[in-house]
């Protein structure tokens, strides 16, 4: 069945109001959103908008999914057209990631930056949209396994740990042993790590000159940690 009018409309508004939301971070970030700046960039009163978004964190909620869903649609894109070696997989995520993060750092920032005081993301909204990068990232790795290009390293992974990463494997279905799916998480946490270092610039003035090959570098390496062959 065809939307009617109205829900066009009313789909229609929603997006204004992501897009003004999310252009009022790079002002004012998320602390100080405004859903009454929102109603005046909309031309309305703000009575209305309350008809759509019933709150400031509402409306964070709002703003962290749609920059989830953004970010997870570029790494889809970049794996999509991406050859099938799976260390050209994870440069090519990788890259990804640090492009939207760069281009748009407000909203990058929302996500893996400072916490917003007082907020606490719903977990039934965000967890979905929030985990699509790593996911993508444990396929390369599920992929590589299969085709016999994973050679992790013969450490021993702690009782703790191994708990933690067998709960992990049934719950999301991951087909890789212990040891490899907790290298895996190196590829999380060391990539964003890296686009931290980078939106937030907190390499220094002067300390890269070549931020982009040094980018390429260090994930050439998280995929040696991992085990990528």
């Amino acid at each position: 069945m065809a939307p009617t009018p109205r829900q066009l409309a009313r789909e229609h508004t929603m997006r204004e109001i992501v897009r003004i939301g999310r252009a009022q971070l790079a002002t004012v970030g998320p602390a100080d959103l405004s859903l009454r700046a929102v109603a005046r960039e909309l031309g309305v009163v703000s009575s209305a908008v309350y008809r759509y978004v019933s709150s400031r964190d509402e409306l964070l909620t709002l703003l962290i999914v749609d920059a989830y869903d953004e970010l997870g649609d570029a790494v889809d894109a970049a794996l999509a057209a991406a050859p099938a070696d799976p260390r050209d997989r994870v440069l090519a995520a990788a890259r990804a990631v640090r492009s939207w993060a760069l281009g748009d750092p407000s909203s990058y920032a929302l996500l893996y930056g400072t916490p917003v005081p007082g907020y606490a993301a719903p977990a039934d909204l965000t967890t979905q949209p929030g985990t699509r990068v790593v996911l993508a990232l444990m396929r390369v790795v599920v992929e590589a396994s299969e085709a016999g290009r994973l050679r992790p390293q013969e450490r021993e992974v702690p009782e703790g740990v191994r708990a933690d990463m067998e709960r992990l494997r049934v719950e999301f279905g991951f087909e890789l042993p212990v040891r490899a799916l907790a290298a895996s998480f190196q590829l999380w946490s060391g990539l964003f790590g890296l686009v931290s270092f980078d939106v937030f610039d907190q390499w220094g003035p002067g300390t890269l000159t070549d931020r982009d090959g040094f980018f390429d570098y260090q994930v050439g390496l998280l995929g040696d940690l991992v085990g990528l062959a």
